[in-house]
């Protein structure tokens, strides 16, 4: 029989890789006024989460990782047996995440879930959808007919960023260290040979892409302000190394614009609304989600190591037992 009192979650004490994870027993949160108590059926795994582990945001600890969840509410304000998906801000890194059977979280900060979706589908989407939604809708402010250069198209934040051009009736050129398309784009230039940026002045006319969403940086990003035209808004999300040089003469000269774009920023209020946005593009088809990988909660620091860089190109879901 279920215990009423006590759940258990994944947490660490210190950082490091998969083994600082430990499976811990916690007393079940309540949810006061406001709030709601969520049964987390599934929860996905994403870079940031091990990046978290690594120390990368200086969390402090000890903390419950995990950004994105599926599941249903059990408790609060009414809403009790209603599926839900969520992202919470912060969540893993300011305040414990979601990797864990229960959460308490305001009730305004989560939405129904995409109908169609299964729950672990739906946990897989959070992150990579959210980032892409505020890069390209609401810092690029995409419209339709224009040209869009994804650099690292290959990855979840790549491919949902050209499900998301598409649906604005926009072009989409890939960039990507490979010539495997999954996301779709409309041609996909390969970084690791030739002038890529040359390819792309070749297809835009000589003009340059309207719109880069930049999800790699480092070296890649002076080639990518290069394949941006006059005017042009770039927007980056990533950089490995975190610092880059590119000529600050010719930027100006050419009035572009760079914006910076991090979805751990965003408030509850906000990514509840991008996800309210997206879930009749799931439920039409429009959207997909991506390719997942189920692990039993059991199996955690496993399934940590399977999402690490060049494990896995799918998304890896912790599912509860």
């Amino acid at each position: 029989m279920e215990n009423p009192t006590w759940m258990e979650g994944w947490r660490f004490e210190r950082y490091g890789g998969p083994e600082v994870l430990s499976r811990v027993r916690m007393l079940r949160p309540r949810p006061g006024p406001g709030e709601v108590l969520v049964r987390v059926r599934a929860s996905a795994i994403h870079p940031s989460d091990w990046k978290n582990l690594a120390g990368r945001f200086g969390t402090r600890t000890p903390r419950i990782p995990g950004r994105d969840f599926a599941g249903t509410i059990v408790a609060g304000e009414g809403r009790e047996g209603e599926e839900v998906w969520g992202s919470g801000p912060g969540f893993g890194v300011e305040r414990d995440g979601a990797h864990r059977e229960y959460l308490v979280i305001p009730s305004r900060w989560v939405g129904p879930k995409p109908t169609n979706l299964r729950m672990e589908e739906a946990a897989a989407i959070g992150v990579p959808y959210l980032t892409a939604w505020q890069a390209l809708v609401v810092s690029g402010r995409i419209e339709r007919g224009e040209t869009l250069l994804v650099i690292g198209s290959t990855g979840a934040v790549g491919q949902a960023a050209t499900q998301i051009a598409h649906a604005r009736e926009a072009r989409v050129l890939g960039a990507a260290r490979r010539e495997e398309n999954p996301s779709g784009a409309d041609a996909v230039l390969l970084t690791t040979i030739g002038s890529w940026e040359e390819e792309v002045l070749a297809m835009t006319g000589g003009k340059g892409a309207d719109l880069v969403l930049d999800a790699v940086g480092g070296a890649l990003f002076p080639r990518g302000l290069r394949a941006l035209r006059r005017r042009g808004r770039y927007i980056a999300i990533a950089s490995d190394p975190p610092v880059v040089c590119f000529n600050l003469v010719d930027f100006y000269h050419r009035e572009q614009i760079l914006t910076g774009v991090d979805s751990m920023s965003l408030c509850g209020e906000a990514i509840v609304e991008i996800l309210r946005e997206l879930r009749p593009g799931f439920e039409a088809g429009v959207f997909r989600p991506p390719p997942i990988r189920l692990w039993p909660f059991a199996q955690a620091p496993e399934a940590y190591r399977a999402a690490l860089p060049g494990q896995s190109r799918r998304k890896q879901v912790l599912v509860m037992e």
